[in-house]
């Protein structure tokens, strides 16, 4: 993630905190696409996962997408998740399609929802504030993040704790 888009990805954090509402705010350093999620893997499973990431982004040439906008999942009745959302993603949606059906053949679960392209911003802890912040989203409907120029899909293992995710890359994969 370039750091001019992380820091207009905290400086929209902070608009939005001043509304109060109880969310736990995600990290710019720790934003990232989810385009398939494995859960607990076992060590033996990462090459074979590893070759066909590859076997993927060897499908793909390098692209750019444009962070935009706000939006809450899985509506504004009960928010869970508070995102910015990708837009000019086609290859991003062929990407994750592609990765879906390569895991399945690894012996994943194929993903049931619809990919909708996105960077979460922060989770809902409770519905205090709720109102606020779903009235102050209105004025960054269209709001521009910035342009991402995607040459590479990384394969990463995550560990919850007490201050959130801790992530390490595993492989980087580059596309083309």
């Amino acid at each position: 993630m370039p750091d001019i888009v992380k820091a207009a990805l905290l400086s929209l954090q902070q608009e939005l905190k001043t509304c109060g509402a109880d969310v736990r705010w995600v990290r710019p350093e720790g934003v990232h696409f989810t385009l398939k999620f494995l859960g607990n893997i076992e060590e033996k499973l990462v090459d074979g996962i590893v070759e066909t990431l590859k076997g993927t982004c060897g499908k793909f040439q390098k692209f750019s997408c444009e962070v935009r906008g706000v939006g809450v999942f899985p509506g504004i009745k009960a928010p869970r998740v508070l995102w910015t959302g990708i837009v000019d993603h086609d290859t991003l949606k062929l990407i994750q399609q592609e990765i879906d059906t390569g895991m399945s053949l690894r012996g994943f679960e194929r993903e049931g929802r619809k990919f909708t392209p996105h960077l979460t911003l922060g989770r809902f802890r409770s519905l205090a504030g709720k109102m606020a912040l779903i009235n102050k989203m209105e004025e960054y409907r269209q709001h521009s993040v910035g342009i991402i120029d995607v040459n590479h899909i990384s394969f990463m293992r995550s560990d919850l704790g007490p201050a959130g995710a801790k992530y390490t890359r595993i492989a980087e994969i580059p596309l083309g």
